[in-house]
């Protein structure tokens, strides 16, 4: 049993196809997909798919990038949204400093709405960090002293001392297929010792297939590459990290039970 904590199935490379998707996914064990939305324009095509099929939930959020684009997005739309059955998650949201495709202080914003969102409904805010280390940082501790909040950082790329800054706020962190690249070593070692109750697996598809799919558009099924290839990272087997990495997407996410 394989959760995909993160992918996006409504976008190009895989919306065209996705039943052959989805069924490629179940033949190798993911028994659920958390679909991501990164606009507003996403969120009813997005959580169509998430009503559809019964192994699929939805977030609501803005991305970092598209915070220029929402400039009116309040806490009180993203927890109306959140309402609806299968979302289970607020985002994702954050801070890219890499591309700074929308100004960094609407994102800080944008950031801090989807948290606010995230505290009021109990749902976990999925965050993007990227180049942002210690705004993210700040930003995370100084609103969980107005009140705590569940929270993941997805596609974790960030380095050792962010992880554990993270896990010390009560963070959950998730590993994508970049720790299988071979440029990924720091990503490895820090994933090799994330505590076994805090860890998450994801693929970020269309994005980031993993070894060996690399080149390819990367699709729900690769999670279990992942895994395994964080299995024996970890020195234990699939099976364990699959159950691992499974109780804690519904320990995080607890609405997706219902």
């Amino acid at each position: 049993m394989l959760i995909d904590s993160h992918c996006h199935l409504n976008y190009k490379g895989l919306i065209e196809e996705q039943p052959a998707v989805l069924a490629r996914a179940r033949a190798r064990g993911v028994t659920g997909m958390l679909n991501i939305s990164t606009r507003e324009s996403e969120w009813d095509a997005v959580i169509a798919t998430a009503e559809r099929e019964s192994d699929v939930w939805a977030s609501v959020g803005i991305h970092p990038h598209e915070a220029d684009t929402h400039p009116d997005m309040h806490a009180a739309r993203l927890i109306e949204a959140a309402a609806h059955p299968k979302v289970i998650g607020i985002g994702e949201s954050g801070l890219d400093y890499y591309y700074d495709h929308s100004d960094r202080e609407r994102q800080r914003t944008s950031f801090r709405a989807h948290i606010e969102a995230a505290r009021e409904t109990g749902l976990p805010i999925i965050i993007h960090t990227r180049d942002a280390e210690a705004d993210t940082a700040a930003i995370l501790t100084e609103e969980m002293g107005k009140g705590a909040f569940p929270a993941l950082i997805h596609c974790f790329t960030a380095s050792a001392d962010f992880a554990a800054r993270a896990l010390e706020l009560g963070l959950y962190i998730s590993i994508s297929g970049i720790v299988t690249f071979k440029n990924a070593r720091d990503l490895a070692e820090t994933a090799s010792k994330l505590p076994e109750d805090r860890i998450l697996v994801e693929t970020d598809a269309p994005f980031l297939a993993p070894v060996p799919h690399r080149g390819k558009t990367g699709e729900p099924a690769f999670v279990a590459d992942t895994a395994a290839f964080l299995a024996k990272l970890r020195g234990i087997e699939l099976e364990t990290l699959a159950g691992q990495t499974s109780a804690n997407f519904f320990r995080l996410f607890t609405k997706a039970h219902a």
